[in-house]
């Protein structure tokens, strides 16, 4: 159905917005780490895709 979201696109958002709260609590526990925030991004485009790839079909 158009507009709708399937449970692995919301399985993906969950843990998107769960890896930016591990992400940023360590940045503010340890410092900043570049790495992390590189694969948080990356995750987070895949999500977006997903969700793009969903919405069109």
């Amino acid at each position: 159905m158009p507009g709708s979201t399937d449970s692995s696109t919301k399985a993906m958002g969950a843990l998107t917005v769960g890896g930016l709260v591990v992400v940023t609590a360590y940045t503010v526990a340890l410092g900043s780490n570049g790495w992390l925030w590189f694969g948080w991004v990356v995750l987070g485009l895949l999500t977006l895709g997903m969700i793009a790839t969903r919405s069109n079909t």
